[in-house]
């Protein structure tokens, strides 16, 4: 685990002074991978920061490092499925009309990569998130169909868009 209070795990949400905690998984191109633990209200840059930073010649542009963390995220640096479609911006919303869109991982994608989906805001992208962690990886994209709010409708629009 990272800095920060060890002897919190992701069971607990809560630090030994009593404080909220947020638990993430960052991935990638940075010194120490894997889980860390960061008190409530940490931002992206503060993950950053807590795996060591990125390694030389990473491209960080396609991460809002001012963002606020959700627990049970993960954050993947420098790594391809990250990368933002050209003039989307910071990441934030979907790509241009015609601009082809790489896959989405359901068992990689963070609450940002998961909320570029059509249909799918940050409510039920923190659901799909939340199910990983309970259940592990989805071993079949089917498996979408059982986080609360994704019906018959939205899993036929997402399918195409989703890979494990």
């Amino acid at each position: 685990m990272g800095p920060g209070p060890a002897a919190v795990s992701a069971a607990d949400p809560v630090g030994p002074g009593g404080g909220a905690v947020v638990v993430v998984d960052i991935g990638g191109r940075v010194h120490l991978a894997g889980l860390h633990t960061l008190p409530g209200g940490s931002r992206v840059a503060d993950a950053l920061r807590a795996a060591g930073g990125p390694l030389p010649e990473t491209d960080t542009r396609s991460l809002n490092l001012a963002r606020v963390l959700t627990d049970g995220e993960q954050i993947l640096v420098g790594e391809p499925a990250q990368a933002s479609a050209p003039g989307a911006g910071a990441g934030n919303g979907p790509p241009a009309a015609g601009t082809p869109r790489p896959p989405v991982s359901l068992n990689r994608a963070g609450l940002e990569q998961l909320d570029t989906l059509p249909g799918v805001g940050p409510t039920l992208a923190q659901r799909i998130l939340a199910y990983r962690t309970s259940h592990g990886s989805f071993r079949t994209l089917d498996q979408l169909r059982q986080v609360s709010g994704i019906g018959a409708r939205t899993f036929a629009e997402l399918r195409p868009l989703l890979t494990l």
